[in-house]
């Protein structure tokens, strides 16, 4: 189990790893070694995640959700398996622990009768700077 908070564990049998090559430079390491993960997150297979959770997790996931409910993650900027598979579950906590704070509802304020009539003042001012610069007539 991957704790990602003290009340919810992500179950390793959910994940999926597969080891596939890295772009970019390297050389002769990026030819022969597939260094890069694919982490896989079934989130169908994964009961204990509560309902709210799963849809911010879904709308936080984005592009990474496939149809199929997994989540799919990428990582390949170092040179070693080892490391990409940590900076991969990493990243997956760090996605499912963003899911878990609930976001705070918003209050609707109101705008004061005072800064109403400060603002449209203001718009007066500046309408009057501007009108100001215009060139005068002649009326000939």
């Amino acid at each position: 189990m991957i704790p990602v908070t003290p009340s919810l564990a992500l179950d390793e049998r959910d994940l999926e790893e597969r080891f596939i090559r890295a772009s970019g430079p390297g050389g002769q390491n990026v030819n022969k070694v597939s260094t890069a993960v694919e982490l896989r997150f079934n989130m169908n297979g994964f009961t204990e995640m509560p309902e709210d959770v799963r849809a911010r997790l879904e709308r936080l996931a984005g592009r990474r959700l496939t149809l199929d409910g997994e989540i799919v993650i990428r990582a390949d900027e170092h040179r070693t398996q080892d490391r990409n598979r940590s900076e991969a579950q990493a990243r997956l906590v760090a996605l499912v622990e963003q899911a878990t704070h609930r976001p705070k509802p918003r209050k609707p304020t109101r705008v004061s009768k005072a800064q109403k009539l400060k603002r449209l003042e203001g718009k007066v001012k500046r309408s009057n700077i501007k009108a100001n610069r215009a060139r005068p007539r002649h009326d000939d």
